[in-house]
């Protein structure tokens, strides 16, 4: 999730240490409509267009609005579901994927009052086909899109002519608007091994047989697109009157920086593991954790996140505590390193401040939620991932004289004092809960190492733009799985191509390995080559600092009925309200 930013990322975060919330719910429809209020974090929603959404809000968003081939379940994300395929086939030598197009989801609209369907020229109800499908996944890896998450179709799934199409791009002294580029573009277009049979069917054909391909048809991205309007509206195709889609939900209102409220479609009817919404509408309001959980307990929020500094107070509680809920959650919450950036462009360094970290002291007297101590980045329960009972010595731990041998050995080799390093920024969203892990993490940096480090911090959309510009010397990530796959993260994130590489990291031989453990079919085979990716990650080069994997840490109002997804993103057409 994302980036996800794949990272998974601020919605990771908000659902680990509370800053998530249900929301309002006012439906189009109904008599007696009901609501809910939720929480989104501080700071805008990025963009809700499925193409080049990367961080967890907008990502929520996208599988609210729009419907991707595949569903995963939320309480096991490695179980699939039909989604807007019905059903699939896949070719005897397992690189050709066949997918049923259901036939009777109509595309909607709000059109300022009411959800309503779109209609053609002639009146008839304008149905999804094959062919909205075919054109959203080649605009995902459209060079002129730019999109973050292309590197799955190239990279991961491995789809024919993903690469060129992707890489292409217009000679020196020319753009894409010349005759002569276009029209090698749209040849390098055609090529892409996805197309539309016919309106509910499907091809989808890869150069590799990979296991794992199903995740990623469940993606949020792997979704049908309405070509017509965004060609009209351009960027502002997703404002409310301009956008349409055929989701559970449809977005009704957008009042940038402060709410957003969607309302259910009366249109969908449920499919498996998606049922017709019972919730009318739901209001996202855009604010930090502590403002969220105020209202929360002043009885105007439906669900939150809870606080770090009210989380034992919580606990305490008769009445709230019964309202807390605890479980596990497929993120990671870490920080990054800036490679290119002294002091962090040698490892010695970089160890030293992983070193320096101590994991069980942040989740035990800092987050507080149950959050598990990281050694390495993908997360535990992943296919083929490494877990602490059959890899308990790999990756990185605390380790206060190893880290000061570290540091030492590097500033012996240049020739400087402690106080000559240049100065160290750590960087972050602003939101109070990474706050006080960076004040946490600062003063273990100041006494086990010497070094004073400032802390910044931006409003979410200005930190992901920085992150894609000029990353800092060291910033903070979350990451959640966008497939239930090891895959997702170590190739997904760090992978010297990948979008969500901001560490400027690259190393052959990961991506190498990477590469490899991606088409092997044998998961115990995998697990030892992620078991080398790993090392390389977060101790040889020590790109990163793992610090614990995330667990859902909310509050819940008595009267909602809901279920809790692993992966971050909520099925809201799941929920209920008494």
């Amino acid at each position: 999730m994302s980036l996800k930013r794949r990272f998974y990322l601020l919605f990771v975060l908000v659902l680990m240490m509370g800053l998530v919330a249900p929301a309002v719910n006012g439906t189009v429809m109904a008599q007696d409509p009901k609501t809910l209020t939720l929480a989104f974090g501080a700071g805008d929603i990025p963009t809700i267009d499925p193409s080049t959404a990367t961080d967890t809000t907008s990502v929520q968003v996208t599988l609210m609005t729009f419907f991707p081939l595949v569903r995963s379940n939320e309480e096991n994300p490695s179980e699939n579901f039909p989604g807007l395929a019905e059903s699939w086939s896949l070719s005897e030598d397992g690189m050709v994927w066949t997918f049923k197009i259901r036939s009777n989801i109509p595309w909607v609209k709000w059109d300022g009052s009411a959800v309503v369907e779109v209609k053609d020229a002639n009146g008839a109800t304008m149905m999804v086909t094959a062919k909205d499908v075919e054109y959203g996944a080649k605009r995902l890896i459209d060079p002129r899109t730019a999109s973050d998450y292309a590197y799955v179709p190239v990279d991961s799934l491995k789809l024919k002519g993903a690469g060129e199409f992707n890489s292409f791009a217009a000679p020196e002294g020319k753009d894409f608007t010349d005759p002569a580029v276009l029209e090698e573009l749209n040849k390098l277009r055609d090529a892409v091994g996805i197309k539309a049979v016919d309106d509910t069917t499907l091809q989808v054909e890869t150069t590799e047989k990979i296991g794992f391909a199903l995740g990623i048809f469940g993606m949020w991205n792997w979704v049908a697109l309405p070509q017509a309007v965004i060609e009209e509206f351009g960027d502002l195709w997703t404002e409310p009157g301009n956008a349409v889609s055929y989701g559970p939900f449809v977005v009704s209102e957008w009042k940038h920086d402060e709410s957003m409220t969607l309302v259910k479609n009366p249109f969908w009817a449920g499919i498996e593991n998606s049922p017709a919404p019972a919730i009318d509408s739901i209001t996202f309001k855009f604010l930090d954790t502590s403002p969220a959980f105020s209202e929360y307990e002043a009885g105007t929020m439906d669900m939150v996140g809870v606080p770090l500094s009210e989380l034992d107070r919580v606990k305490a509680d008769p009445a709230m505590s019964k309202e807390l809920f605890i479980g596990p959650n497929f993120c990671t919450y870490y920080y990054g390193f800036n490679v290119t950036k002294a002091p962090f462009d040698d490892a010695r360094v970089r160890r030293a401040f992983s070193m320096a970290v101590d994991r069980q002291d942040i989740v035990d007297n800092v987050t507080k939620g149950g959050q598990i101590p990281a050694r390495w980045f993908s997360r535990p329960g992943l296919a083929a991932a490494p877990t602490p009972e059959d890899s308990p010595e790999l990756g990185i731990g605390f380790d206060v004289e190893g880290a000061k041998k570290e540091l030492q050995a590097y500033l012996d080799e240049k020739g400087m004092t402690i106080d000559q390093l240049p100065p160290i920024t750590l960087m972050m969203n602003q939101v109070e809960g990474h706050i006080k892990i960076g004040e946490a993490i600062q003063a273990m940096w100041k006494e086990n190492l010497g070094v004073d480090v400032q802390l910044s911090a931006q409003e979410w959309g200005v930190f992901l733009d920085t992150l894609n510009q000029d990353p800092p010397q060291v910033w903070r990530l979350g990451w959640c799985l966008d497939y239930a796959d090891a895959d997702n993260f170590l190739k997904g994130v760090f992978r010297s191509t990948s979008g969500n590489n901001h560490t400027m990291w690259k190393n052959a031989e990961y991506d190498k390995i990477v590469d490899e453990a991606g088409a092997e079919t044998d998961n115990a085979k995998r697990l030892e080559m992620y078991r080398q990716a790993e090392e390389l990650l977060v101790k040889t080069d020590a790109a990163i600092i793992p610090i614990y994997w995330y667990t859902t840490v909310s509050v819940t109002k008595p009267n909602v009925v809901r279920t809790y997804s692993l992966s971050g993103h909520e099925y809201y057409e799941k929920w209920d309200k008494k």
